[in-house]
């Protein structure tokens, strides 16, 4: 008897892991290939000059703190659409979907009318009173690109409902056409054209409206979606689905914004140290890139997972949880062992050389307790999401931030091993601060998880 559970024991745990590789690796991808945006607009604006390249860079970082916006929609639907389909309510689907459109619906023009409105203001701030050529190219940049965070926020939603409804393949495509696009329309809009940044703006709003059309119509043909479209309404209002969506995704967004935060403020602590560690850090920065999204697409994999389970009465958190930590851990060694290994090609393939590669090369091979202890943290963060557990994450990420803008400014003088220093500090202490919360929240033997409709969580909310 005791090696049939045993052996079931070690079946479950098999499945999770399973499953969770699979919603991943597709994750990973379309992450992966939204960055690829930004560095293919780079590539060709870089022929146009040094404030061409300036207006795209500070446009694609505003970009990536309004992701930080859109997320409590996308997140949020995510969670809820995967609890409802766990607990086979097709009225929860529906009601979880229409939350996300009808956050989208609210947040969209505030930013995407406001942000056109306000381009100029907004280009002064982000450049910092900057040269007036770069000022003028920005702006027409902001112009295009910030009414088309319509297009941007609406993908985001689409997949967001996709990935709850168990597809995180079709996302995947969506970014991988996207880019395909882009990739083809930047050299006839900057180039043939000659619309300059402009140009670029076009590409990018383009290639993702035809990945949007895209994802419409997947959303359409989802089995899932079409079985809850002939289900009865819930009876709530659009406002009542829009306000549940923003209370489960905001804790996400508020999450993703601080990490953000965080990195830009680094950067003003890093440049006490020299001009050439702020090259060196960014270059890093950008390398890393490729190992944190592998951190974060088990993190949208655990959060998936185990809101389906929750929704399905399965309270299986713990066995998610170490399943989880079990992957991220051997991704954060491969990562820290890769970079450690490459780090001068690393530099020299971003066009680096002289004594920014050397201080890229030194702090890429430092930052190896920091990747394997960011992946553990990230990874877990999924399962927390996932169960309703988000705002205690949220405080934990606020202080760990703080911790390490203060340790990176005590230790600065060392160079960038000491920001390296403080960056793994800082994650200890968080990773011991999300330890203590797991202990402290047991979870019983046996529990039932109240299933309610669209809900499926239990009345203790996000506790183990």
């Amino acid at each position: 008897m005791v090696r049939d559970l045993v052996s079931g024991s070690t079946s479950s745990s098999e499945e999770h892991r399973r499953r969770l590789v699979v919603l991943a690796y597709p994750v990973y991808f379309e992450l992966l290939a939204g960055v690829t945006a930004g560095i293919i607009n780079m590539i060709w604006v870089a022929r146009l000059g040094g404030a061409a390249v300036a207006a795209v860079a500070v446009a694609t970082n505003v970009e990536n703190l309004l992701l930080g916006v859109i997320l409590m929609a996308g997140s949020g639907t995510t969670v809820l659409v995967a609890r409802a389909r766990g607990a086979r309510d097709g009225a929860a689907v529906r009601s979880a979907v229409r939350g996300g459109l009808a956050l989208w619906a609210l947040i969209t023009p505030v930013v995407a009318v406001g942000g056109y409105l306000c381009r100029e203001p907004l280009a002064r701030l982000v450049l910092g009173g900057g040269e007036s050529d770069a000022l003028a190219l920005t702006t027409g940049y902001f112009a295009i690109a910030l009414p088309g965070m319509a297009v941007y926020f609406a993908t985001n939603v689409v997949d967001g409902i996709l990935k709850g409804a168990g597809d995180t393949r079709t996302p995947m495509r969506l970014a991988l056409l996207a880019n395909g696009l882009i990739l083809v329309l930047d050299p006839l809009f900057i180039a043939v054209l000659g619309l300059g940044v402009r140009g670029a703006a076009i590409a990018t709003v383009l290639g993702r409206s035809v990945a949007l059309l895209c994802g419409l119509i997947a959303l359409r043909r989802n089995d899932l979606l079409r079985a809850a479209r002939k289900e009865r309404g819930s009876g709530r209002r659009f406002g009542d689905d829009a306000r549940r969506t923003a209370a489960t995704g905001f804790p996400m967004a508020a999450d993703f914004v601080v990490r953000m935060t965080g990195a830009l403020a680094l950067v003003a602590v890093v440049a006490r140290i020299g001009v050439g560690e702020v090259a060196a850090y960014g270059i890093a920065t950008k390398a890393m890139y490729a190992a944190t999204m592998a951190f974060y697409a088990v993190r949208q994999a655990a959060a998936i997972h185990i809101a389906h389970l929750l929704g399905a009465g399965r309270d299986e958190r713990r066995a998610v949880g170490r399943q989880a930590l079990l992957i991220a851990g051997a991704l954060g060694l491969t990562a820290a062992l890769l970079l450690f290994a490459a780090a001068p090609w690393i530099m020299r393939g971003f066009g680096a050389g002289g004594e920014v590669a050397d201080a890229g090369a030194l702090y890429l091979r430092c930052l190896g307790p920091y990747l394997l202890l960011l992946a553990c943290f990230i990874a877990l963060g999924g399962v927390f999401e996932g169960s309703g557990g988000s705002p205690a994450l949220v405080r934990i990420t606020a202080g760990g931030v703080a911790a390490q803008l203060a340790l990176a400014y005590a230790l600065s003088g060392m160079g960038l091993p000491g920001v390296c220093l403080a960056m793994a500090a800082s994650m200890a202490l968080q990773c011991a601060a999300l330890g203590r919360l797991c202990r402290r929240t047991q979870q019983p033997a046996v529990r039932r998880v109240t299933r309610v409709a669209g809900a499926g969580v239990s009345r203790r909310g996000g506790r183990w």
